[in-house]
């Protein structure tokens, strides 16, 4: 089903852009920067460069590819700037059904084959679930009920590469880039939102991040409320005033010790086909990493343990404040299901995953231009009704054009299956791909593909 005019979308697309090319340089950039949105929204299947270049510019697919490689490779855009935009241009759409309620740090993962594209590491890849060589990306995304948006992107550098004098030239990483983990990266960019102004919210964090104590302290030091996941082995002390010097324990081992009275039944929100709803309880504690601990402030730790569970399976430590409702609390703690919707749509709809190049430069300029793509969709959906559909015309691609290394079509005993990077079955914290993708191929004309929107 067709919903509004395929014109209309056009012109809004043109005007996004448009505000976009006043941050980009100068106006020789406009048109690539046009292109490769484009491509990113309506290229079929992989969306690195080629094919891109083949759906934009079909009868000049080698000028075109090159004037993109050269745009996302070695052209000197900033980032940040564009990144800053794009908050600029969704933000209002995002919010128009209610305000910016979390920041959600996290990192994703691209697993790669070879060693030579930037970062690439043989680290934890959270898509496979396993240690792998692959890229790690450490994000910030700004949040509510209705959508979440990336708002900063840095790749994971590990030491192997920041102290590889070789290497980073090679890869052409900035002189000013160095060594920084992952919590120590999230915290520069929560830093940089606070300061450009970015309306706040909870900072929410999995366990990889919350864990770490001295970042929920930073966090705290810098005026924001978390609720950070963390795992069943930190030690924390209950807060009692009859009781004050109580023993150190695990979250876990507190859990299991408390009353039955203290577990309560919530629902948080409604799932696509129940009530999403489980067993929780929470405690006032002072967080203890080392015997004798005693700088901490106290914060609530909220627990979950489903009933078909032997063991509790899921803690949080929150500085949220006291008088927050119960619900409201574990409300907030999953909210953080927003990121990975952010991650699955980016790799699966957008093509975050396929950039092929190895250098620095390009490896961020593609992930700021999939989340400007991103960013578009965002407006799209809150004018459109999930159940309906809206198209834009692109060229047809010339016939009998494949990309580079691609495989024979005709060779596949069923050439309609997509053969590009299959869903792994199992991947960290991430939720099962949705059954209806964002955006869609019509065939209804054979000289004309069209993107949808849901």
């Amino acid at each position: 089903m067709v919903f509004g005019s395929g014109m209309a979308l056009v012109d809004r697309f043109a005007r996004y852009v448009d505000e976009l090319t006043k941050v980009i340089g100068h106006a020789g950039r406009e048109g690539p920067l046009r292109d490769y949105c484009s491509g990113l929204l309506a290229t079929e299947g992989r969306r690195s460069v080629e094919p891109m270049a083949a759906v934009t510019k079909p009868a000049h697919v080698s000028a075109q590819h090159q004037k993109l490689l050269h745009f996302i490779a070695n052209a000197t855009w900033s980032d940040e700037q564009v990144l800053a935009k794009v908050r600029e241009l969704v933000v209002p759409s995002m919010t128009r059904r209610g305000p910016v309620e979390a920041w959600i740090i996290d990192d994703t993962s691209f697993p790669k084959k070879g060693e030579h594209s930037v970062g690439v590491h043989h680290q934890y890849c959270g898509q496979l679930g396993k240690q792998a060589n692959c890229q790690v990306a450490v994000t910030l995304s700004i949040a509510n009920h209705h959508a979440s948006l990336p708002i900063a992107y840095q790749l994971y550098l590990p030491r192997a590469w920041s102290d590889d004098a070789g290497r980073r030239q090679e890869a052409h990483i900035p002189h000013a880039v160095r060594f920084k983990t992952k919590p120590q990266i999230a915290l520069e960019q929560i830093s940089a939102a606070l300061k450009a102004g970015v309306a706040p919210g909870a900072v929410l964090m999995d366990a990889s991040y919350g864990t770490n104590s001295a970042l929920r302290q930073a966090i705290a030091g810098l005026g924001l409320f978390y609720v950070a996941a963390i795992i069943s082995s930190v030690k924390v002390r209950p807060a009692r005033e009859d009781e004050p010097r109580q023993p150190r324990v695990s979250v876990k081992t507190l859990a299991l010790s408390l009353p039955k009275s203290a577990w309560r039944t919530i629902t948080w929100r409604e799932g696509t086909n129940m009530k999403l709803q489980s067993r929780f309880a929470r405690i006032r504690v002072r967080a203890a990493p080392i015997p004798g601990e005693t700088r901490f402030a106290e914060e609530t730790l909220l627990v979950e343990w489903p009933e078909d569970e032997a063991a509790p399976t899921k803690f949080w430590l929150a500085n949220v404040e006291r008088n927050m409702s119960f619900r409201g609390l574990v409300d907030l703690a999953k909210l953080r299901w927003r990121i990975e919707r952010d991650y699955q749509d980016l790799k699966q709809e957008i093509g975050l995953g396929h950039y092929e190049g190895r250098g620095w430069r390009g490896f961020h300029h593609h992930a700021t231009l999939s989340i400007a793509a991103y960013g578009f969709l965002i407006c799209e959906r809150q004018n459109i009704p999930p159940s309906a559909a809206a198209a834009i015309e692109k060229s047809a691609l010339p016939g009998g054009y494949r990309p580079r290394g691609a495989p024979d079509p005709t060779a596949a005993p069923r050439p309609q299956l997509d053969r590009h990077n299959p869903s792994p079955a199992r991947r960290r914290d991430r939720s099962e791909p949705a059954t209806m993708p964002m955006l869609r191929t019509s065939m209804a004309k054979e000289t004309t593909t069209k993107f949808m929107t849901q």
